[in-house]
């Protein structure tokens, strides 16, 4: 990945979690949505913009859709917001790696827990 790309990837990033936290008013977004990585195609066409979010299943379909909703209102706001020649199509998708490390932490503490001694 060239630099270029690794600077774009980063300030979308940024921007789209700005947007996310300060702009869009959705209830489907209500929850902690959290834009955890961008990978920009070279020729900008396209973005892959990772969501993760806090709560069960429906919630998470639920802030996925809202995302979805919003991808031209975000894709506006960023062509306002970065000087880049094209904005590329935003595309969304889940991403349960901080959900996937909170639940290893849960069961690491829940073995020390259970190793410690029970006098202590």
């Amino acid at each position: 990945m060239s630099r270029r790309t690794q600077r774009l990837n980063d300030l979308f990033r940024e921007e789209l979690a700005r947007l996310l936290l300060h702009q869009v008013r959705d209830p489907r977004l209500s929850g902690v949505v959290t834009v955890t990585s961008v990978q920009v195609a070279s020729d900008l066409s396209l973005a892959r913009v990772f969501i993760s979010s806090l709560g069960d299943e429906e919630e998470k379909k639920l802030a996925m859709e809202g995302v979805n909703s919003a991808s031209g209102y975000l894709r506006k706001e960023l062509a306002h917001r970065v000087s880049v020649r094209r904005v590329p199509r935003l595309e969304f998708l889940r991403d349960d790696s901080i959900q996937e490390g909170v639940e290893i932490l849960h069961l690491i503490k829940k073995v020390n827990d259970e190793d410690s001694p029970q006098g202590d």
